[in-house]
């Protein structure tokens, strides 16, 4: 597979900059109006997520 051409890069880095600008006044929104989780709230995003990492380093390790 070869590299990436130059231009390549470069529109790919402006592409991300774009992004990140993109996605700026929502994240400062978010921080703004969080309010703060219980324990339960948190163990159910932690549990699932867990769960997915477990099943990629065992499809990982059996590959």
């Amino acid at each position: 597979m070869e590299s990436m051409a130059l231009w390549e890069k470069l529109l790919l880095g402006v592409l991300v900059v774009l992004v990140l600008l993109w996605f700026v006044p929502g994240i400062k929104t978010m921080f703004r109006e969080r309010r703060e989780a219980s324990r339960e709230e948190w163990m159910s995003v932690l549990i699932p997520l867990a769960l997915v990492a477990a099943f990629v380093v065992l499809l990982i390790m059996l590959s």
